[in-house]
This record gives structure tokens, C-alpha cells and sequence, in this order.
């Protein structure tokens, strides 16, 4: 029974993640740019946009030229839930790939680092007065999840341990829609039901910054008004109408 109700919870979760997150990028691709308005300094070619969207998504270049300490708190949290996630893949596949099976060490102590970041994060929202001020309390409930998840997770880890064998075999027969035994372990149930959580929020939540940043006009947008007329497509609509 209890491996049958997080089987569909983690169904459903994954179809409202596919679905809501394939809308969303559809709705930002439709979503006209009325006018070229890239942040400068900015490149002026195709090839230098690409290369600043490369170091925007792995170094955070605009964020660290405008707050370093925030910089440093958002960039430990995002790699270190890269590693993370990627040490996850264990679960997911057979044989473990070489890479996933290199980096477990590395991706078991990112969690701490993950933790930290979080934390970090979420103080400025509690000490720097203009955050407090716009703060929701959904972004104070975002965070909190998070941690939750990075907590629970680093509680199985270090002190109350699960077995990590049925937790594979019920993850690997959730690939094959086959549903198998769940351990009844309560910080397992927790952490899967806090990540079942977030997947289903997940489109409808500012964590959508992440697919955004690659639609925003003053990012993907070269700096050559001089040089290139900006035609909407709406122009060329309305040409094609009259």
C-alpha cells in the first residue's frame, strides 16, 4: 500500500512537472520582445550573447558584479544541488554510470554545502531591510522546503539510515511502471514527499527563473540596434494583414 500511494504521488508529480514546465517555456518562446533592450555593457554579436549566457548560467556574472556575499551564498547553493542531484542518478540507473559512481563522495558533502547556501539566502530576507520588505511568505515557504529536502536527505545519510537497496529497486521499478515495497522509513516518507512536493510547484513557482533566464530580452539579446533594424513578428504580421 505504501508503495503504491508514493508511486502515483511521484506519476502525477512528474506529469504536472513535464507539463507544467513544457507550457510555461511555450508561453515565454511566444511572448513578443517589442524592443532590443539588452543590458550593457553588453556583446554585440550572436556568438558573444552565447558566451555570456554560458558564463551568466555557471558563474552568475551579473550577480557577482552586483552583490558578492550573495553571489557566494546563490552559487555554493546552485552547483552544490547540481552535484547533488547528479549523485541521485545511483537510483535511477543500472549499471551506475562511471561519472555518477566518481562523484558520490563529492556530491554526499555538497549537501552541507547545499544546506549552507540556503541558509544563507534565506537570512538576507530576514536582514537586509529591502528584501524583508518585498519578501512573501511563499518565498520564505520555497526555502524552507528546500532545506527541508537537503535535511531530510543529510539526516538518512548521517544518522538514520535507510535501506538504500529497496529504495532503488522501488525507484528503478517506477521506471518500468512496475511498483514495488517502499521501505517505511519516517525521514525516507518525508524526503520523497517533500520532493514530490516540489516537482509539483515547481512550474508555478519563481524557481521558473532557472528556464526564464534563457527568454529574457536583456540577456539573449545582442547589442546591435546600430546595426540591425528589430522587427517584431507582430510588424510582419500586420504587413502581411494590410
Amino acid at each position: 500500500m505504501l508503495g503504491t500511494i508514493y508511486a502515483l504521488l511521484f506519476y502525477v508529480a512528474t506529469a504536472l512537472l513535464v507539463v507544467g514546465l513544457a507550457m510555461k517555456i511555450r508561453k515565454y518562446a511566444r511572448t513578443p520582445a517589442p524592443l532590443r533592450i539588452p543590458v550593457t555593457p553588453s556583446p554585440t554579436t550572436r556568438t558573444g550573447v552565447i558566451l555570456r549566457m554560458f558564463r551568466e548560467v555557471l558563474f552568475f556574472e551579473s550577480l557577482f558584479k552586483s552583490n558578492k556575499w550573495i553571489w557566494a551564498f546563490g552559487w555554493v547553493f546552485h552547483m552544490s544541488m547540481w552535484l547533488v542531484l547528479a549523485r541521485h542518478l545511483r537510483y535511477f540507473t543500472y549499471d551506475v554510470w562511471g561519472w555518477v559512481a566518481f562523484i558520490q563522495p563529492f556530491g554526499t558533502y555538497a549537501g552541507f554545502a547545499m544546506v549552507a547556501g540556503l541558509a544563507g539566502l534565506w537570512a538576507r530576507r530576514f536582514l537586509v531591510e529591502r528584501i524583508r520588505y518585498i519578501s512573501n511568505p511563499s518565498d520564505h515557504l520555497m526555502l524552507a522546503l528546500i532545506i527541508a529536502i537537503g535535511g531530510s536527505g543529510l539526516t538518512m545519510r548521517f544518522v538514520a539510515h535507510t535501506d538504500i537497496i529497496a529504495v532503488k529497486a522501488f525507484m528503478l521499478g517506477l521506471l518500468r511502471f512496475r511498483i514495488g515495497d517502499l521501505p517505511a522509513d519516517p525521514f525516507l516518507l518525508i524526503h520523497l514527499g517533500l520532493v514530490a512536493t516540489l516537482m509539483i510547484i515547481f512550474p508555478i513557482s519563481k524557481l521558473l527563473h532557472a528556464p526564464g533566464l534563457f527568454f529574457a530580452p536583456s540577456r539573449v539579446q545582442a547589442d546591435n540596434a546600430r546595426d540591425v533594424r528589430h522587427v517584431g513578428r507582430w510588424d510582419n504580421e500586420g504587413e502581411q494583414h494590410d
